[in-house]
């Protein structure tokens, strides 16, 4: 619809010379009876022109050539709104493109083959992930999908630390679980990991070495303890990724950039463009001189740089990489660092308009009506991998994404447990799997001649005129904007409400009209149109990264 009215009223426009750099824009009314479509053009032109909205609108109308078997009505609304209704007939032969399309229906160029980076997770290998990791999981690699939906470049990028207190800490708390096999009075640190997964990585470690590592020197032995640690604790989390059918294509180390000298140079730039300085043995960054509200410290009297130093050098690795869009998906605890990364990279002179952050707030694990809180692995979290073993990764995976990412979520276990239409992944799954059903009793039933094929010339679509079948196109045909909006939002829950909303109105279809009839004509057309409401729910499932079954 909206591709079919930009053409025509962009040609309206252009005839009296009205196109200039005004943005056009069509929206659907809240209210259906306000037409399909409606835009404010006029409003917009009004002002540069003189006149009043509803004259410019008037006039834009008179002007506009459209054919009538497709548009029936076009009014001029309030103060000069231009609503636009289409025929059934627009409507039912667009069924066929769906089909034709198939499995790149939804699929566009805007993204124009934009080089573009998608950090998410980027979890320090300290121990397994939590509930919060996985919806940043599932946020994360949706945004990437609907990114390469729209044509986007995308390089999926884990951004990690093997270095530092945290790492030492584990080290320590593995050789301690490890020493303790051996000899169970061995001390443990009081500030240790005390999750039960150290004492599994203790245990394997001692499967592989024995008892070797008590005659090491300690520090030998805590090193070995480290690296077996982070690598066992790596492999776990890129195991429970895959479980979610999330992969990278770049692990980026955080020590790297101390390794090769990135670091320095960040801090070397900014004492040359006179906004680094030393105080109280620490180097501050004159954040002031950046628009922020107080100077900040880079690198700590101790000589170990904050987090945003780090950041800003590992930035400017990625504007460096060549990529012209880079999202970074961030938990709500990063908040207060992000405006001082920016205003560092803008200072070193990239712009920091082609980043986009995108903040998600923390999730509530809930089983019956009561917060969940106790795990069996970690000391303090419920891990991913325990969540994903109770509800399923598609759960999982649709639940972290119903809720706008920057509304806190309560997952309801229950809820996603219950094979039901109560559980709105189910629901979705559901309606897919029932008209994969449908398409197979109508090859039982000897009427493969009457099932759809994406050319197939003689289905006649004008047959689909009930306000059910018409509502359902209507919708499936907004597929594509409800992709280009919820990438260019960075708002993936509304595929979600979406696929939601097609299983809704696809049941109603179903339950009002029998699809499978005598009439082998009317049959063709509604397993056409069955045929487009699967291949819209398929398409919606792959990008939310869940699995459309066929049999439920």
């Amino acid at each position: 619809m909206k591709r079919y009215l930009n053409e025509k009223v962009s040609a309206a426009l252009a005839s009296m010379n009205w196109l200039g750099s005004a943005q056009l824009t069509f929206e659907k009314p809240r209210d259906e009876a306000h037409g399909d479509l409606t835009t404010n053009i006029a409003m917009v032109l009004a002002k540069s022109l003189g006149k009043s909205p509803r004259a410019v609108a008037q006039e834009i109308v008179t002007a506009l050539k459209v054919e009538p078997e497709y548009i029936s009505n076009v009014e001029i609304a309030g103060p000069g709104f231009i609503n636009f209704h289409f025929t059934e007939r627009f409507f039912n032969h667009r069924v066929g493109d769906v089909l034709l399309q198939g499995d790149a229906f939804g699929r566009t160029t805007t993204g124009e083959h934009k080089k573009t980076q998608v950090e998410f997770v980027s979890a320090n290998p300290t121990g397994p992930l939590s509930v919060g990791h996985g919806r940043q999981a599932a946020i994360g690699d949706t945004i990437a999908n609907l990114l390469e939906w729209t044509g986007h470049d995308v390089t999926r990028e884990y951004y990690y630390n093997n270095a530092g207190r945290q790492m030492r800490m584990l080290a320590e708390s593995t050789y301690a679980r490890y020493r303790q096999i051996f000899d169970p009075a061995f001390p443990f640190l009081e500030d240790g990991y005390q999750g039960e997964y150290i004492v599994e990585i203790a245990q394997r470690l001692k499967e592989a070495r024995g008892e070797s590592l008590c005659a090491l020197e300690k520090e030998k032995a805590i090193e070995e303890c480290k690296s077996y640690a982070e690598q066992a604790l790596f492999g776990g989390i890129k195991d429970v990724l895959g479980l979610m059918g999330v992969k990278f294509d770049v692990f980026y180390n955080e020590d790297s950039l101390y390794k090769t000298g990135k670091i320095q140079d960040v801090i070397a730039e900014f004492r040359r463009l006179g906004l680094a300085y030393d105080s109280e043995g620490a180097v501050w960054l004159k954040a002031t001189a950046l628009g922020l509200e107080q100077d900040r410290v880079i690198v700590k009297s101790t000589g170990e740089p904050t987090y945003r130093l780090p950041d800003i050098a590992y930035h400017v690795e990625k504007f460096r990489r060549g990529f012209e869009l880079i999202v970074d998906v961030f938990g709500a605890d990063h908040i207060a660092t992000i405006p001082d990364v920016l205003a560092g990279v803008r200072a070193l002179g990239y712009d920091p308009e082609k980043v986009k952050v995108v903040i998600h707030q923390f999730v509530t694990l809930m089983r019956d009506g009561q917060q969940v809180k106790m795990s069996k692995r970690s000391a303090n979290f419920v891990t991913l991998d325990e969540l994903i073993e109770e509800a399923g990764s598609d759960a999982v995976r649709f639940f972290f994404l119903m809720r706008a990412v920057s509304s806190h979520l309560e997952f309801d276990l229950d809820l996603a447990k219950e094979q039901s239409e109560k559980n709105p992944v189910y629901y979705v799954q559901y309606a897919h799997a029932r008209i994969a059903s449908i398409l197979r009793f109508a090859e039982s039933e000897g009427s493969t001649s009457s099932l759809p094929a994406p050319n197939n010339e003689a289905i006649d679509y004008s047959l689909l005129v009930q306000p059910e079948e018409i509502a359902l196109i209507k919708l499936l045909l907004e597929f594509p904007d409800v992709v280009e909006s919820s990438c260019y939002t960075f708002e993936p829950q509304r595929i979600t409400t979406y696929l939601h909303d097609v299983a809704t109105v696809f049941h109603k279809f179903y339950h009002e009209h029998r699809v499978v009839t005598p009439d082998r004509e009317l049959s063709s057309a509604r397993l056409a149109l069955c045929s487009a409401a699967r291949t819209v729910l398929a398409n919606g499932c792959k990008i939310l990264g869940i699995s459309a079954p066929e049999r439920m």
